[in-house]
Parts: structure tokens; sequence; C-alpha cells
């Protein structure tokens, strides 16, 4: 039985060359140009993340009104995802 050759691939570059039609390069952005937060979305960030795991451990140990309560477990999922959402516009 023979055995199978491989095949010899002739050719180059699959892709053009350029993928802008002007083939210009992408123009660098400043330093000076760059978004900054303000303080206050960190902080945010920060208290939002922190209130909504105390409110959950408080939740777990029984020291909020009332008894252990699923409520207090979704306002502190929801915090903490407040939290999140606020991480995502901090430059």
């Amino acid at each position: 039985m023979a055995k199978p050759t491989k095949r010899r691939v002739q050719g180059g570059r699959v892709t053009p060359r350029g993928t802008r039609p002007d083939n210009e390069a992408v123009p660098r952005v400043p330093v000076s140009a760059e978004k900054i937060s303000p303080v206050w979305v960190p902080v945010l960030m920060l208290a939002l993340l922190a209130l909504g795991a105390i409110v959950i451990v408080l939740n777990y140990v029984a020291l909020l009104p009332g008894d252990t309560n699923n409520w207090y477990l979704m306002a502190g999922l929801g915090l903490l995802l407040a939290g999140m959402l606020v991480a995502t516009q901090w430059h």
C-alpha cells in the first residue's frame, strides 16, 4: 500500500495586506485626551459593593430587622450588581 503524500500549498498571503480603503494608520489618542472619571465614581462603586456585601452577611447572621429574608438577599445582590455596573464606567 502506498503512503499518502502531503499536498504542498503554493501561494502567499491569504488576506489582503491593508484592511482600510486608504491604507491609513490609526491615529493614536494623545494622553491628554484620555477619559478620566470623576472622584465620585470609584467611591460610589466601592460603597455599593461594600454595602451589598454587608447586607448579605447581616442577613445570614440574622442581625437585620425581622428574620432572615430573601428580600434582604435580593437587595444585597442588587447593590453588588449596581456596584459592578458603576465599575464599568470607571476610566
